[in-house]
C-alpha cells in the first residue's frame, strides 16, 4: 500500500482508477477499506469513470498512530488531505468525507475551497455545529479492559466496531479526545462549493442535516431512508444520489 509523510507523520493510501479525481476521508474509527473499499465504494465510483484516492486518517487502519490528542485537532487532520493532493500533484478535487472525515471535508470547504471542486458531508448534519456524537462515553469503552466490561451503549457500539476493524485503542481514544472541535454558524455558512449532505434519516449521531443544509447556501440534503449511522455508509440511495451530484459538477 502507498505512503507519503506529511511532517512526521506517514499516511497510508489508495490511488486507483482515471478521470476526474475524487478523494475519500473515512469516519472514526474506520479506515479507507472499512468505509470505501469493502461497501464497493471504491470499485462503483471507478465505474462511473472517476480516479479513486482514499486515505487512512493518522491514528487509523495503516496509517501512523498518534497518542497525543494535540495531534488530531480536525485543521491539523484536515491537513493530511491537503497534503496527499500535494503529493499526487491534484490541485482541486471532489471530497467526500462520512462523519470525522465529513467534518475534516468542511474544514477544508471553508478554510482551503480552491482545491475542492465540491464537498460531499456523510453522516454529519448540525453535530458538526452543536456538538454530539462520540463523546468521553466512547473514550472510557475504548480504554477498558474488555467489550465485556463496558455498559454504555453507545460506548459499546463503538468499542465492538473498533475491535472489529482491529484497530489501535489508545490511539482512536487520543484522536477522539482530540477532534472535538466545533465549526461556528459563521464557518459554516462560508462554505461556498457545491455541497451535498447525505445522512440516513435514523441516523441519531449526525445531527439534523436538512438544519446543516440550511446554513449552507445552495446545499443539496439527501436523505438516506431507513438507515442509521454505520449501516448509511453502504446505501444504494447514498451511492444513486453522490453519482447523481458528481454527474452535475461536469
Amino acid at each position: 500500500m502507498p505512503s507519503f509523510d506529511n511532517g512526521a507523520v506517514e499516511i497510508a493510501y489508495l490511488d486507483e482508477g482515471e478521470g476526474d479525481p475524487i478523494l475519500l476521508v473515512h469516519g472514526f474509527a474506520s479506515s479507507k477499506n472499512v468505509n470505501w473499499v469493502y461497501p464497493t465504494w471504491v470499485s462503483d465510483l471507478r465505474k462511473n469513470g472517476r480516479r479513486v484516492i482514499a486515505l487512512d486518517n493518522r491514528g487509523h487502519g495503516e496509517s501512523a498512530k498518534l497518542y497525543d490528542p494535540a495531534q488530531y485537532s480536525i485543521p491539523m487532520m484536515a491537513s493530511d488531505v491537503v497534503a496527499l493532493m500535494d503529493h499526487l500533484d491534484i490541485p482541486r478535487a471532489d471530497v467526500m468525507g462520512y462523519s470525522l472525515g465529513a467534518r475534516m471535508t468542511a474544514w477544508l470547504g471553508s478554510t482551503r475551497p480552491e482545491r475542492l471542486r465540491s464537498a460531499i458531508l456523510g453522516g454529519i448534519g448540525m453535530a458538526m455545529v452543536d456538538g454530539g456524537g462520540p463523546g468521553e462515553n466512547v473514550v472510557v469503552a475504548l480504554e477498558a479492559p474488555s467489550l465485556e466490561a463496558v455498559s454504555d451503549p453507545v460506548g459499546r457500539t463503538f468499542r465492538a466496531f473498533a475491535d472489529q476493524t482491529r484497530s489501535d485503542r489508545r490511539a482512536l481514544a487520543a484522536c477522539l479526545r482530540g477532534s472535538r472541535g466545533l465549526m461556528s454558524r459563521e464557518q459554516v455558512a462560508g462554505i461556498n462549493v457545491p455541497v451535498l449532505i447525505a445522512v440516513g434519516t435514523t441516523d441519531e449521531v449526525a445531527g439534523s442535516a436538512h438544519g446543516l443544509g440550511e446554513l449552507i447556501g445552495g446545499a443539496e440534503v439527501l436523505d438516506i431512508p431507513n438507515r442509521d449511522h454505520m449501516r448509511a455508509v453502504g446505501d444504494k440511495v447514498y451511492k444513486t444520489g453522490v453519482v447523481d451530484f458528481l454527474s452535475r459538477r461536469a
